[in-house]
């Protein structure tokens, strides 16, 4: 952890006690933010590894992309739509157009992302992780590659994460360049590819990345192969000693 992150997390005790909802939290119908291709490609990734990783463990989960969080069932405008988000267990049904914590069955993310942009910066900065306190979500990421938030603190940073505490606190424990340790997921965020994505590792040093799916298409392929040609050895091996033990007894024939 780098000195600025650890001033960060160490020196600034920043919760949230978030109000169920507030009348500066009512999203218009039909209006999503624009997203940028630097912005789209970060959170595709994002969810593809997760997608990849609830297929994996064949856990039940669903990951979604920019879906509407609503938890306020008599202010049903108000929530927040993450970049990405990890619901567990996966709400029923095989189209999912919203995540409603009070309709049974649904229950607040247990991981959201958001991805900062220019016109986003704001809104992440000062009114999410209020947001997903009040949600009820138990850890919100957020990355901002490209440093352009201010947050309550005044401080910009690559990596922030918040999670919610056994009291209900929603806690920022996290606010630095990376990597950053994931409770919910046991598992590390690291920065990749010159600081313009983000990733989840086994280790903290980013060496076992979480696949994607092509990556993770492209390990079992390569595995495979790997097994056909040993096996290919193996068999050439063996049909070599067969053909020698075939030659001695030729030639013991021959005497």
């Amino acid at each position: 952890m780098s000195d600025m992150a650890t001033r960060a997390s160490g020196g600034v005790d920043v919760v949230f006690e978030a109000p169920r909802w507030s009348e500066r939290w009512v999203l218009e119908d039909g209006v999503t933010m624009p997203e940028s291709d630097p912005h789209r490609l970060t959170c595709e990734l994002l969810e593809d590894v997760l997608r990849t990783w609830v297929r994996r463990t064949a856990r039940d989960a669903r990951v979604f992309g920019n879906i509407a969080l609503r938890w306020a069932e008599e202010h049903p405008r108000v929530g927040v739509d993450p970049d990405v988000c990890l619901v567990e267990p996966a709400p029923p049904g095989p189209e999912v157009r919203s995540v409603l914590t009070w309709v049974e069955g649904h229950r607040a993310p247990t991981v959201a992302a958001e991805v900062v942009s220019r016109d986003t910066a704001r809104k992440d900065y000062q009114e999410g992780p209020a947001k997903y306190a009040a949600s009820g979500t138990g850890e919100l990421w957020i990355f901002d590659p490209d440093r352009r938030g201010r947050g309550v603190t005044g401080e910009p940073w690559v990596l922030q994460v918040w999670r919610r505490t056994r009291s209900g606190e929603f806690r920022r424990e996290y606010a630095g360049d990376g990597p950053a340790y994931s409770e919910s997921l046991g598992a590390w965020l690291v920065v990749t590819d010159d600081g313009t994505r983000l990733r989840v590792a086994d280790d903290e040093g980013g060496e076992r990345l979480w696949p994607t799916e092509a990556e993770a298409e492209r390990a079992r392929a390569e595995a495979e192969r790997a097994r056909a040609e040993a096996e290919k050895a193996r068999a050439d091996a063996l049909a070599a000693q067969v053909e020698a033990l075939t030659a001695q007894v030729e030639a013991l024939k021959g005497r």
